[in-house]
């Protein structure tokens, strides 16, 4: 069977999708579905820092789209936040640092319940693992998955909300992350009991050369049916280009 590259391209449903704001803004997302059945569970991205690259399309939140809806029957939506630029557009308005996106992260949430999918968990990463603690712990949402969390911008507050929500929390620490290494994040998650945080190996803070440990330990959480993940398929592979 042929191999899954980082460039394979999955079967599934895959629909651009305009997100609204609260305050009036205008989001670029996608929403992938798996193809012939619906989705056991939701993944909603939250991209890296959009002023240094940060966007849906980056790498990791990119493969989960590509893969995810046909190897474990996933729905994954992930959009640009305010300001954000990727292949499929910019989203309107203006960075913010993770104040007025806040209603990005609800209109994100809002959306996935007026579709009615299942079981939504965040997917955080960097920058987007902030937005995450900070706007996400909503009732409507089941828990929620961190790569890379910096903590530059959520505070001890935000992490006694999500320990009060009891809702669960997985934190994937690089063991040579560029912001917070795995022995600081067991120190400050340890104001949430319910996180369990799990150092990568050998992993840096932008995953080169870790994307199936990430995606395998993501599903392990949230479809755990379905993992590991193979590494092959012998069904149709289109290639992004």
């Amino acid at each position: 069977m042929p191999e899954i590259r980082a460039n394979s391209v999955l079967p599934a449903r895959r629909e651009p999708l305009t997100l609204h704001t609260a305050d009036g803004l205008r989001l670029v997302g996608e929403l992938a579905l798996p193809l012939e059945r619906d989705p056991s569970a939701t993944l909603i991205c939250l991209h890296p820092l959009p002023t240094h690259g940060g966007m849906m399309d980056s790498h990791l939140l990119r493969k989960a789209a590509f893969r995810l809806p046909a190897l474990a029957g996933l729905a994954v939506l992930r959009f640009n936040t305010r300001g954000t630029t990727s292949v499929q557009g910019t989203s309107e308005g203006a960075f913010d640092r993770a104040g007025s996106e806040r209603f990005d992260v609800a209109a994100a949430i809002e959306h996935a319940e007026y579709a009615d999918l299942p079981a939504l968990w965040l997917l955080g990463w960097s920058f987007g693992t902030d937005l995450v603690l900070m706007h996400g712990c909503d009732p409507s949402v089941t828990g929620a998955i961190l790569l890379s969390p910096p903590l530059r911008l959520s505070t001890e507050e935000d992490l006694r909300r999500w320990a009060d929500s009891g809702k669960p929390l997985l934190a994937l620490i690089p063991e040579h992350d560029d912001y917070l290494q795995p022995p600081e994040a067991r120190q400050r998650f340890a104001a949430v009991p319910q996180a369990e945080v799990i150092e990568i190996e050998g992993a840096k803070h932008l995953w080169v050369g870790d994307a199936e440990t990430v995606l395998d330990r993501v599903v392990e959480r949230v479809a755990p049916h379905a993992a590991p993940l193979p590494r092959d398929w012998e069904g149709p592979i289109e290639v992004a280009r």
